[in-house]
């Protein structure tokens, strides 16, 4: 019959500590690791590289998903906003998916500076397609960087 010894030796043997994983022995302060949780940014830029996508619409389904924690169905004056619109004017050129600074809100819809375009355009609520999602300040030239906007002409 195997000892106690032996026994929690094959254990180890097959379970080895992570980096920060407890041991049963005291780690000092400056030999611990902490590993800080990835930023929305950082994510959406691995999984484009992962995906090694360049189509406008895949980036915006992956900046959807990763930025699904920040979603609202209406915006707030002077925050950034990114969403899907398809827009009811015939013939008319639209961002399918819109960067917007929110200026103004009304009963129709709001207004917003589109970051694609560097000028002001009007959303209609019926024309936002799904929720609004939100961008944070600091993210925002990574994102304009990605140059996802989609150029239409509504049919």
């Amino acid at each position: 019959m195997a000892t106690f010894d032996e026994i929690k030796a094959d254990i180890d043997a097959r379970n080895p500590t992570k980096p920060g994983q407890y041991t049963g022995k005291p780690v000092p302060l400056n030999q611990r690791e902490y590993q800080k949780p990835l930023s929305r940014i950082e994510r959406l830029k691995a999984r484009l590289e992962e995906e090694n996508t360049t189509d406008v619409e895949d980036i915006m389904m992956t900046i959807m998903d990763i930025f699904n924690d920040t979603v609202t169905p209406v915006p707030d004056v002077g925050n950034f906003y990114t969403f899907i619109y398809q827009p009811k004017t015939p013939k008319i050129q639209y961002d399918q998916q819109p960067l917007i600074a929110c200026t103004d809100i009304f009963r129709w819809g709001f207004r917003g500076i589109n970051f694609h375009w560097q000028k002001p355009r009007n959303y209609t609520w019926g024309e936002v397609v799904g929720q609004l999602y939100a961008v944070r300040s600091q993210e925002l030239d990574d994102l304009l960087s990605l140059q996802y906007g989609k150029f239409l002409i509504n049919r």
